[in-house]
């Protein structure tokens, strides 16, 4: 079986990766001694609030593609991008995701999980592998999962209620065949609590825009990430 292999140490800088600080404000990842580093506190990503699959910390973001309208927030930040310079598949099915990673973090329930986001048709369809997690320790560490397109491994994020012509509902075999968006690396699931009596419930609103949450309740810490591998098969199993 041969197979292609993507792999990022950031000695260079960034190769494309990029953080997200908040709604609206994607930002160049921080580079520190070799390693991508991301502190809290994080954002708070509510597009797939109730009944959608939850909220999330989105902690590293690489997109697989150019992107036809990115908005004035993400555009200056698409250069540089390795992964679509150098023409790397975008058939993840079955790939081997290999990362080396470090931190102090607690997670307060959450889990460090990949998303995948891919469009399909005319709607973002988004996935968050819940099977399998990184598990975050004080010392470096490498550990890898397999991308494999069972939909009992994986959580669809569907959509807020409000965002359901942005967002969708679909199957993982779909997404994983052409991640035309982006993987991410993130927190999820997050336990989110208003500091003030929401009428309507959490949910209604948008949590870091219409209200702020308490954040004893979310994870606190940094996580570093010192190296990526993606290996390709061109033999699906």
């Amino acid at each position: 079986m041969s197979s292609l292999t993507y792999r990022e140490t950031f000695e260079n800088g960034p190769g494309g990766w990029i953080a997200w600080l908040g709604p609206n404000q994607p930002a160049p990842a921080v580079v520190e001694d070799g390693a991508l580093v991301s502190r809290s506190p994080w954002g708070i990503d509510s597009n797939h609030a109730p009944p959608g699959g939850g909220y999330l910390h989105l902690l590293f973001i690489l997109h697989t593609a150019h992107q036809p309208n990115p908005g004035e927030s993400y555009a200056p930040l698409l250069g540089g991008n390795r992964f679509i310079e150098e023409g790397y598949p975008r058939d993840f099915r079955n790939a081997r995701l290999t990362l080396r990673l470090k931190g102090e973090v607690d997670l307060q329930g959450a889990e460090l999980r990949l998303h995948c986001q891919s469009r399909v048709g005319e709607k973002a369809i988004n996935f968050v592998m819940t099977s399998r997690s990184f598990e975050v320790t004080p010392d470096w560490s490498e550990q890898t999962i397999t991308l494999t397109p069972d939909p009992e491994q994986w959580l669809c994020l569907g959509a807020r209620h409000d965002l359901t012509d942005v967002y969708g509902w679909g199957d993982i075999e779909s997404v994983l065949r052409d991640v035309n968006i982006d993987i991410i690396l993130l927190l999820h699931p997050l336990h989110i609590v208003p500091l003030e009596h929401q009428q309507d419930g959490p949910h209604a609103g948008r949590a870091d825009i219409d209200y702020e949450a308490d954040r004893r309740y979310l994870p606190q810490g940094e996580i570093r990430l010192g190296e990526v591998r993606i290996e390709f098969s061109d033999c699906l199993a």
